[in-house]
């Protein structure tokens, strides 16, 4: 490879990872995902609400969040697209069953910021 190649590499790279909101900032459950789940998603996935009564998904904790639904895991970490919860808050689910069920989708970034943090281990 020639250096104008490898730094057209580079170039294209960094502008990839612009336009796509890519960053090697380590995202956590706590700083990053919490805030998410918590305006979206825990009034109907905690006991006594519809989404924790239909399936068994806590979205109160990180725990409880990697110990999924009764029926088994929503995470897998480092592979959002083997991960439910990326695939039903993405729209690549039915959309019967998209999350959040009946309010509007997330916005793109919060999309992004989930598929990010579950590729990256999905962390606490």
């Amino acid at each position: 490879m020639t250096t104008r190649t490898a730094w057209m590499t580079l170039a294209a790279l960094a502008t990839l990872t612009q336009l796509t909101g890519c960053s090697d900032k380590p995202l956590t459950y706590q700083a990053d995902i919490k805030p998410i789940i918590e305006a979206n998603c825990v009034a109907c996935h905690v006991p006594g609400g519809a989404g924790y009564e239909k399936s068994g998904l806590r979205m109160d904790s990180h725990e409880a969040l990697l110990k999924g639904t009764r029926f088994g895991p929503v995470i897998v970490p480092g592979s959002s697209v083997s991960s439910t919860l990326y695939r039903l808050v993405s729209g690549q689910a039915d959309p019967s069953i998209r999350m959040p069920h009946g309010q509007a989708s997330l916005p793109e970034a919060d999309v992004a910021t989930i598929a990010a943090w579950i590729d990256q281990g999905a962390k606490n």
